[in-house]
């Protein structure tokens, strides 16, 4: 079967600038032409009257879950909850790949293999299971941590996160901005032992690491032990952005996790997430204290051409995803940046570049529709109208947003 998607203006994350007047033909799962002038016939046609054709949105630092877990979930409850989220960030905000960075009993995994055989309908996604942290870690009142103690405690829960099927390892390197008094971000945890054999285990293996990582020690350690990605970075110095460049390594700057306090609040996007996500008076103390480094390691890292995507970390997924798109503008990346950062280099992120994250001829359709100009204003992207995956319509939003 074939699609043709007609008067479309593309954003293909290849180009920053805007391909008007376009048609794409889907044929399949797949991509097979772009161009202008008189469209092919196909088996069915959506005429888009001028709206904006993009890949679909990823969100590469994510945890499972609503806005307000319940207490003490059961694992039943817990798994029909984020099989509802991950779905709905799919239909609802157009996130299209989610990459996990801590998820419980390996719901994530179970997620994947139901979405990839077809049994629901969901993004894709890219697996991390359990957290693994050390005893008095970082996000041990989580529900998604372990607790790992010395180099073979470490080993061996690696090596029972392989067992279960997970597609990358998440370490925790350091303590963050949430959490209990002993849980701070410029607090590294790990001994050097802990953490060579942790890495060591990893590169045996081929799994690629995700590494917490926020302050200067722990971001050098994780770069030079050959992390594939490290997340948040609050705290850098010049040294770390020149690791990131040598090494080649990715940088997911979760920007969420720092910036969204009723102290900081501006937008009326952020403003309705602080209210309906209230933090604890010392948390926000926490974040207030951290922004300020964290905009400007992230800056720093924007202007030095590290590799960057985006990764919100805080939950649901989809509304999250849009939040850290609209902060990443806000602290001076462009909108051209921003969406490159969570289609096209979110995409490579998964090792999943060769075939999505763009609008190009032989990839994979899945795609979003919106109604006006995301590179005029990020948050157009919140007038979704169409979401696709593989060719699919998985969400029409058009009456909605009219």
């Amino acid at each position: 079967m074939s699609l043709l998607l007609k008067n479309c203006n593309i954003i293909d994350a290849t180009s920053p600038e805007t391909q008007r007047d376009q048609y794409v033909l889907v044929e399949g799962d797949t991509i097979r032409e772009v161009g202008s002038g008189r469209p092919p016939t196909a088996d069915h046609t959506l005429d888009l009257k001028g709206s904006y054709l993009l890949p679909g949105l990823w969100d590469t630092h994510i945890h499972l879950g609503g806005r307000n877990p319940p207490t003490n979930p059961t694992v039943a409850e817990q798994t029909l909850q984020y099989a509802y989220t991950t779905i709905k960030a799919m239909t609802d905000s157009g996130v299209v790949g989610i990459r996990t960075a801590g998820v419980p009993h390996f719901i994530d995994v179970a997620l994947k293999g139901a979405f990839d055989a077809r049994q629901l309908t969901g993004p894709r996604l890219f697996t991390a299971g359990w957290f693994l942290t050390t005893t008095a870690g970082h996000c041990i009142d989580q529900d998604f941590s372990r607790e790992c103690d010395g180099p073979y405690g470490f080993v061996q829960a690696i090596r029972e996160q392989i067992k279960n099927g997970v597609d990358h390892i998440k370490l925790n390197l350091t303590g963050g901005i949430g959490g209990p008094f002993w849980d701070r971000h410029y607090h590294s945890l790990p001994l050097q032992e802990e953490l060579e054999a942790a890495f060591a285990i990893c590169h045996q293996r081929g799994y690629k690491v995700m590494a917490h990582a926020t302050n200067p020690e722990m971001v050098k350690a994780a770069i030079r032990l050959g992390a594939h990605t490290v997340e948040h970075g609050y705290i850098m110095d010049e040294e770390c952005i020149e690791l990131f460049l040598e090494h080649d390594t990715w940088y997911i700057p979760t920007l969420c996790v720092s910036h969204l306090t009723t102290t900081q609040a501006t937008t009326t996007w952020e403003k309705q997430w602080v209210e309906e996500k209230p933090r604890a008076p010392e948390q926000i103390k926490r974040a207030d204290d951290a922004v300020e480094e964290h905009k400007k390691s992230f800056r720093q890292a924007l202007q030095a051409g590290v590799k960057m995507a985006v990764g919100s970390d805080v939950r649901p997924v989809g509304p999250s995803t849009l939040m850290e798109m609209s902060l990443w503008v806000k602290d001076g990346a462009s909108t051209w940046q921003t969406l490159v950062a969570a289609t096209k280099n979110a995409a490579e992120v998964c090792g999943v570049g060769q075939d999505l994250g763009t609008i190009e001829v032989s990839k994979l359709a899945d795609l979003i529709v919106v109604r006006r100009n995301p590179l005029d204003d990020i948050n157009n992207l919140r007038l979704l109208e169409l979401v696709f995956k593989e060719g699919l319509l998985v969400a029409d939003h058009r009456k909605e947003v009219d």
